[in-house]
């Protein structure tokens, strides 16, 4: 959930709870919130990440992606309100085109008149 007050987001986690007082007690000690702790954590989990060698090659693999989805949904979108035709994967002929439709029957056969 946002707060719109401040821009952040809250996250709730399950600990075990020999771990949830192990890190209690060493948030006390550094005389710091459970919050700040946290906070701490995430940052230095996500630096510990940023700096793998194939990370960022995995962060652009997941960007490409991002962005093929939203292409396709965008296409979807407006393909509904007959601004641009939704592009199809396959190469398939259309249907009303009978001289490029795919005769599955007439392959049947010959094969096993072969």
């Amino acid at each position: 959930m946002t707060d719109p007050k401040n821009g952040t987001k809250t996250l709730g986690i399950k600990l075990p709870p020999g771990l949830h007082a192990q890190f209690a007690l060493v948030a006390q000690l550094d005389n710091i919130s459970l919050n700040v702790a946290v906070l701490r954590a995430v940052e230095q989990y996500v630096a510990n990440k940023q700096s793998e060698p194939d990370f960022a090659k995995r962060a652009a693999d997941a960007l490409a992606e991002i962005e093929a989805e939203a292409a396709a949904r965008k296409a979807a979108i407006e393909g509904l309100f007959g601004e641009t035709p939704v592009p199809t994967t396959e190469k398939e002929p259309a249907d009303d085109d009978p001289s490029k439709a795919k005769s599955t029957t007439r392959n049947r056969r010959s094969s096993t008149q072969e």
